[in-house]
């Protein structure tokens, strides 16, 4: 007996269409291995549909007062809620995540972050008018940049989606979103939700793959993309951008380093630590998985992550007693397989290195010791439930090794020394420096990188202020 898949489709306009070619990618659910539906695979003609739809609607959008812009992203922070078990179950399926824990630790910040962006709405920020040059007067204009193309990525596709949409909209500009190719379910329900809400053409979603976003970066429409992904995948787009010189947001790869000194608290520590770089199985830019552990305090750390890791379950969505579910995709599977099977002789597997179950994408909790700075795993996102640990003798050494790396996301350091924490949260070239925590982050607060970990930033007034344009107006005082 054939299970008949589902059809999702691409929201245009204020309505959902087919792929103007007929043409389908069939969608895995990562907890089973299985197809459970189909969504468009979108070429040029779906494209042109969506930046045209953007565009049109762009004028209203933009002049729609901010107190009107924030009333709608309220209504749609409501709606979110109301329909929060339809959202959660497309995103469960999407991912295979634990549904008990993307209820209590995703979906309450999502909605919480839409509603901040609806107050940044009406919090335009600039310069005091005033006489800079005698007999003029100045003033500066913030303004939306226009159509937006937005890129998320399978990790956390319905947060990400937010991320992107939410600030977007709240500055006044149109939006075309694709979600990844792995996770579109429940984006495409988000639009069936904000469809109700905004005008048509104000936000659209095309599904496809890297193909789509490729069409959608290089279109003429947009003045700004925005894309998180793989550095590979941000390079890309930024080349593609350059030609006709769009604004780009880049939010790519991380490599965060985990400073643990000896004055640390072992077990909090490690309990902590654990979390921060298991949850979501490790699929998570600023993950906690590259440990650098001072040389005193160094077997007696790695022997209770190990424990922590043999202690911590990975299952299926219905099972409320794991900390993560499955790696996304076979390819991420793959993935973190050759990490593991590459490793060179000096390493040791502390804890776990397989794969659990010959059903889905899982795999074990992870540490890898005896690790050396120019090693691969340590050089390079394995974006999976593994934690790498090194030795370091002392501060110097700790910084350049953290800072020893392509990647400049997020870091973390823990000591009871304060004046040692303040000089490591100058020293360590991140864009987030979390000091005897990791990973907690709030809407407030900007979110974003450096070096190959992109530019820009998600979250607070800086993301915000990333969807707008500065604009200079000058009158003279004597006409």
């Amino acid at each position: 007996m054939t299970t008949e898949l589902r059809r999702l489709r691409n929201y245009i306009n204020g309505e959902f269409k087919d792929a103007a070619d007929g043409g389908t990618i069939e969608v895995i659910n990562p907890a089973t291995g299985d197809a459970y539906a189909t969504s468009p695979l979108s070429r040029e003609a779906d494209v042109d549909a969506a930046m045209a739809a953007a565009a049109a609607a762009f004028p209203a959008w933009r002049d729609a007062t901010p107190a009107e812009r924030q009333k709608a992203l309220l209504k749609i922070a409501d709606a979110f809620e109301e329909r929060a078990e339809d959202l959660l179950a497309a995103e469960c399926e999407n991912t295979g995540k634990p549904v008990e824990l993307t209820r209590s630790e995703e979906f309450p910040m999502m909605v919480d972050q839409i509603r901040f962006f609806a107050g940044a709405a009406r919090m335009l920020e600039g310069r005091a008018s005033g006489e800079y040059m005698e007999g003029f007067t100045s003033m500066v204009r913030r303004e939306p940049v226009g159509v937006c193309a937005q890129v998320a990525p399978w990790n956390y596709p319905m947060m990400m989606a937010v991320w992107k949409f939410a600030p977007a909209l709240a500055a006044g500009n149109t939006v075309v979103l694709k979600p990844s190719d792995t996770t579109p379910a429940s984006t495409v329900l988000i639009a069936e939700i904000i469809g109700a809400i905004l005008p048509k053409g104000v936000f659209n979603v095309i599904c496809g793959d890297r193909e789509t976003g490729r069409l959608m970066v290089e279109h003429s429409t947009p003045a700004m993309a925005s894309i998180t992904g793989s550095v590979r995948a941000g390079m890309q787009v930024a080349a593609s951008a350059a030609k006709d010189v769009k604004r780009v947001h880049l939010e790519l790869g991380g490599k965060a380093p985990v400073v643990v000194f000896e004055d640390t608290d072992i077990a909090k520590a490690v309990e902590d630590i654990s979390v921060a770089g298991y949850f979501n199985a490790g699929q998570d830019c600023t993950a906690a998985t590259r440990v650098l552990v001072h040389e005193a305090i160094h077997d007696e750390f790695v022997e209770a992550l190990a424990k922590a890791a043999a202690d911590t379950k990975t299952g299926g969505p219905d099972d409320a007693d794991v900390l993560y579910g499955p790696l996304n995709n076979a390819n991420q599977l793959e993935q973190v397989t050759g990490f593991i099977d590459r490793l060179p002789a000096h390493a040791k597997v502390e804890a776990g290195g397989h794969r659990v179950g010959d059903k889905g994408y899982f795999y074990a909790p992870t540490v890898v010791s005896g690790l050396k700075q120019d090693d691969e795993i340590v050089q390079q996102e394995v974006f999976g439930p593994v934690i790498t640990v090194q030795s370091f003798r002392d501060e110097a050494q700790a910084v350049e090794w953290a800072n020893g790396v392509e990647y400049a996301l997020a870091s973390s350091v823990w000591t009871k020394d304060h004046a040692r924490a303040m000089r490591l949260s100058k020293a360590l070239d991140f864009g987030c420096v979390w000091i005897n925590t990791h990973i907690p982050l709030v809407a407030e607060m900007p979110h974003g990188g450096f070096k190959k970990s992109g530019y820009g930033k998600d979250l607070s007034a800086y993301g915000f202020d990333d969807y707008t344009r500065i604009k200079h107006v000058m009158t003279s005082l004597d006409g």
